[in-house]
Formats: C-alpha cells, sequence, structure tokens
C-alpha cells in the first residue's frame, strides 16, 4: 500500500469575498513544491462561516468549483474544501472532493443551530467515502465531529482517514482537540481535524489548532498550531493494518443503522 502525502492549509478568510480567498489560497499551494497526493482547505474556505448563501451561492459549475479543478490538474493531485452551493433552489454547505478527473461532495450532515445554519442551509443525507491511492477516506465537516454515530467506523462504512473541515471557533477549542483524540481512538483511524485562523465577520476568533492524529491518538507533531500555516505529512498504511490486527476492537463493535 502506497503512503499518502497530505498538505494542510490553516489559513485567515477574508469575509464574504471570494475573489481574495482564492487568491490567498492560490498562492499558498503555489509554494508547495513537493508532489503530494490531497491538499485539505476549511470550511467554507471561499466565504468564512457566512449564513448570506443567497448572496454568496455558487453553482455546481460556478468560479470556485473551476478553481478547484485547475488545482488539482496543475497539482496532478485532490483538493477538498466546503464551499456555498445553490441546488434546485436548496443552499448547501458542501464539501467538493475535486480529483483530477472528476469530484465526489458531501453535504454536511449537522447543521449548526447555535448558528442558525439549519435555518439557510438544508442538511445532507448520506456520507461518502473515498478512495485514495488505496486509502479509504472519510470526508466530514466541522460539526459533524461531536455526532460519534454517524463518524462510526463500520462493516459498511468502513474507511482508513477520517477529515474534519472545519470554522471552529477558540471558545471551544478544548472541545475540538478532546473530540478530534476520542474519534482517532475510538475508530483507530488516522484523523485530521483543518481549522481556520483568525476573526470571522462577527467578530468571532478561531485558533486554527488543526492537527493530525493517528489511530492510537497520538499526535504526529507536538508544535503549537496556532497561526496560519501550511504543513505536509505523510501517511503510512502499514502501522495502521498492524495495529488494527494487533488490537482488534473493531470486530466487538455494536450492529446498528442509522435513521435519517
Amino acid at each position: 500500500m502506497e503512503n499518502l502525502k497530505i498538505s494542510i492549509i490553516q489559513s485567515s478568510l477574508v469575509w464574504e469575498d471570494r475573489e481574495k480567498n482564492l487568491l490567498n489560497f492560490s498562492e499558498k499551494i503555489s509554494a508547495i513544491k513537493e508532489e503530494i497526493d490531497l491538499i485539505l482547505l476549511p470550511e467554507m474556505f471561499s466565504t468564512g462561516f457566512s449564513m448570506n448563501a443567497s448572496a454568496l451561492a455558487e453553482k455546481m459549475d460556478g468560479l470556485s468549483i473551476q478553481w478547484m479543478k485547475k488545482i488539482a490538474l496543475e497539482k496532478n493531485c485532490t483538493i477538498a474544501g466546503s464551499l456555498i452551493i445553490e441546488e434546485n433552489g436548496n443552499y448547501f454547505n458542501r464539501l467538493i472532493w475535486m480529483k483530477p478527473n472528476g469530484y465526489e461532495y458531501y453535504d454536511k450532515r449537522h447543521l449548526f443551530s447555535l448558528a442558525g445554519e439549519e435555518k439557510t442551509y438544508k442538511a445532507g443525507e448520506k456520507k461518502i467515502i473515498v478512495e485514495l491511492k488505496g486509502w479509504r477516506i472519510l470526508p466530514l465537516i466541522c460539526y459533524d465531529l461531536r455526532f460519534p454515530v454517524w463518524s462510526r467506523r463500520s462493516k459498511k462504512s468502513d474507511y482508513d482517514l477520517l477529515l474534519y473541515l472545519a470554522n471552529w471557533p477558540e471558545k471551544r477549542s478544548y472541545a475540538w482537540k478532546q473530540l478530534l483524540l476520542a474519534r482517532a481512538i475510538e475508530n483507530q483511524s488516522y484523523t485530521i481535524g483543518l481549522n481556520r485562523f483568525g476573526n470571522d465577520g462577527n467578530q468571532i476568533f478561531h485558533s486554527g489548532d488543526s492537527a493530525v492524529i493517528d489511530f492510537k491518538g497520538e499526535y504526529l507533531d507536538k508544535v503549537n498550531n496556532i497561526g496560519e500555516f501550511t504543513k505536509t505529512y505523510t501517511l503510512s498504511k502499514e502501522p495502521l493494518d498492524i495495529f488494527r490486527k494487533q488490537f482488534a476492537f473493531f470486530s466487538d463493535s455494536d450492529s446498528f443503522e442509522i435513521n435519517l
């Protein structure tokens, strides 16, 4: 099994300014000189976590989607991030998994009622498992982190890497850090939480605290992840497979179905 090379970009976002955000991320991505397999961007990377969907929403052939296609082709890699999409009169907080030869998408299931997200956006109804270089990956969005059943590995939804792309405020950073560790440990999975940094348009501060955690619940690095940065990590599948065989907790897990 091949290693997976992933670049995460923890960045500030310009409030409701698509062009400036795309330019910002273009510059950060251009600075990545090594070959990579996957680039991760935060939740609503082109606008910030805005409820102004009627003014900011794009179609699936809009500017941000075209920009993601361009990056995927130029870098010959997959790029993922969420943005505001309008479809059939509904608005979605949609995670786009853009490959050089096409895309898949996930609509955020758990909408953040403390910000009134459910009043603007429509909740998704299904998870997706995407594949990259033989890895099975579950991509989720921000508030999904608080709902372990939705993230749970199962025989129908098995994976090797769990992703959360977020706009998670600093005032709840302790929960962010602990929940990421819990999801990694309980699912015996590599887990990445990528958060934005800085104040949004509502003057809510985001400290970042992005993390890459292994299947044992250990950080791949222990630096202070506050501020803007781009980091590249290499994940190896072999130690994950060995650990899961040695500690086969998954075989003892409960069977369940989620009623939507």
